[in-house]
């Protein structure tokens, strides 16, 4: 598979699935416990966007650098990084209230991702984010408590995955708010291959 960049010209993801709570250093970092179960949760397509933003309708935006996977024929075909943006002191609230976290989650613009490219044999790969030129979030598949098979295996035990459908597969510790005018420069590795790099300019 050629590398593909997002656009509604090539494909159109019916839905992103997410997993939160993946890295014990990002569940510690923001005093959560350990979930018994795999944590999931959606974000609608119209949340795909290509800018990042700051803020969203007033609220600040946190952002979470995650590997993500493209599915097609029921399997992960394609690798990219992406960031999911959060309104963070809106899903505290929602968390203490025991409700669902969309409207902290997958309000319009709160998913960006880099091209894909054809994933490998392993699916192992390490990342980094880093903000105006500073080491900011470091992940490494091999930290994940669900790696992307299981994960995989677990959505598709009660939901039908759709060919361009996207995989967000949880943060590492280092998230962060967003602050305007920075440089969100993302690099995902296979060992020592560079497989991508992008940058984006928050807004």
């Amino acid at each position: 598979m050629q590398s593909v960049k997002w656009n509604k010209e090539v494909f159109t993801p019916s839905k992103i699935i997410c997993v939160g709570r993946n890295y014990a250093a990002h569940i510690a970092e923001l005093n959560n416990e350990t979930p018994t179960n795999m944590v999931l949760f959606a974000k609608p397509n119209s949340a795909i966007t290509d800018s990042l933003n700051s803020e969203h309708l007033g609220e600040a935006l946190h952002y979470e650098t995650e590997l993500c996977f493209l599915v097609k024929d029921k399997q992960l075909a394609a690798v990219a990084l992406g960031l999911d943006l959060t309104k963070r002191g809106l899903q505290s609230t929602l968390k203490e209230k025991g409700l669902p976290w969309e409207r902290a989650k997958a309000f319009n613009g709160s998913a960006l991702f880099t091209e894909f490219v054809a994933v490998n044999a392993s699916c192992h790969y390490q990342f980094s984010l880093k903000i105006d030129g500073i080491n900011t979030q470091l992940g490494d598949t091999r930290l994940m408590l669900h790696n992307a098979e299981q994960i995989l295996a677990e959505i598709s035990d009660f939901m039908d995955l759709e060919d361009g459908d996207i995989i967000m597969t949880g943060t590492p510790e280092g998230v962060g708010k967003v602050v305007a005018n920075s440089s969100f420069a993302v690099t995902l590795m296979d060992d020592q291959q560079e497989l991508l790099s992008h940058q984006w300019q928050a807004l």
